[in-house]
């Protein structure tokens, strides 16, 4: 999506995020094959955002045109503490008729071979309930192959009719998960989940073995049940993104053989480059924990 982001009370600049884009450009800067699903419009905006993810590294060969709309837009805002909040406008975009677009066939066939699929609850959220079942569908078929899916259950409440809906299709995608991300406050949100062991043992029961509960500032709980801190308490500029920098340190880590506690380290480093910069997506500069 197009983002707005504030830089100052009443100054916004102009940038690009969303959630499993944030951890597709990481992904893609730590040097794993990446390709991007989506769907934009022919608009000025739109062509921005194909360079600059294609730029990225990004494979934009799944990111298809949808010539009668355009991309999304949402705006954050931060508290003095640098937490976020947000506003949407994205309820005709693009992104929404995915699976309805001619292109789609082509685009799922080559996605059904993927070594991993990452999606997230916002995904499901944007669809209309023909491309949840879609998507849903698409990410069995991929772990039948044998590919991983990595499911992150970050919950917006405005794009949803109600609660329970939302944790009703949670639940449909936890259960084809092989990779698990919540966050313990989403999970709070979404009612029935105390705390971080409560919440691995509802994913696990579902079916989803590896499981990582974010827990913010306090770190994560790991899928043994340890707890694993970040490496230093910030005091941050910008939260946006963090949760998606976690998991693309985490899941890069993962691709390359680590365990799930080193996987985790590189996950909280690089939330907490992050974090100390502004925007879901920071520039890159000489302290990014990216490999040379």
């Amino acid at each position: 999506m197009v983002e707005l982001r504030q830089a100052a009370a009443d100054d916004y600049r102009l940038g690009h995020g969303g959630d499993t884009l944030n951890t597709a450009i990481h992904m893609a800067r730590s040097g794993c094959d990446v390709a991007f699903a989506s769907a934009l419009g022919s608009d000025s905006f739109s062509d921005r955002l194909r360079a600059t993810w294609a730029a990225e590294g990004l494979d934009c060969s799944t990111l298809l045109t949808d010539p009668k709309r355009a991309a999304g837009l949402y705006a954050i805002s931060l508290d003095v503490a640098g937490e976020r909040s947000f506003a949407y406008w994205r309820s005709d975009s693009a992104a929404r008729q995915f699976f309805a677009l001619p292109e789609s066939a082509e685009a799922v066939d080559r996605i059904r071979r993927s070594d991993l699929l990452a999606f997230s609850l916002i995904s499901l959220a944007i669809l209309p309930d023909a491309g949840k079942e879609a998507l849903l569908t698409l990410a069995a078929q991929v772990r039948q192959a044998g590919g991983q899916i990595a499911f992150d259950a970050n919950y917006r409440a405005m794009l949803w009719d109600d609660r329970r809906t939302a944790a009703q299709w949670r639940d449909r995608a936890i259960a084809i998960a092989t990779t698990g991300l919540p966050t313990l406050d989403d999970e709070q949100a979404l009612g029935g989940s105390t705390d971080a062991d409560h919440v691995a043992a509802h994913w696990q029961a579902l079916g989803c073995g590896e499981t990582v509960v974010k827990l913010g500032e306090a770190g994560c709980r790991l899928p043994d049940g340890s707890r694993l801190e970040p490496p230093a308490r910030l005091r941050p500029v910008d939260t946006s993104g963090a949760g998606d920098a976690f998991n693309a340190g985490y899941l890069a880590a993962r691709i390359a053989g680590m365990e799930p506690r080193e996987a985790a380290e590189r996950g909280h480093e690089l939330a907490s480059w992050t974090i100390m910069r502004p925007g879901a997506i920071p520039s890159r500069d000489k302290e990014a924990p990216y490999p040379d």
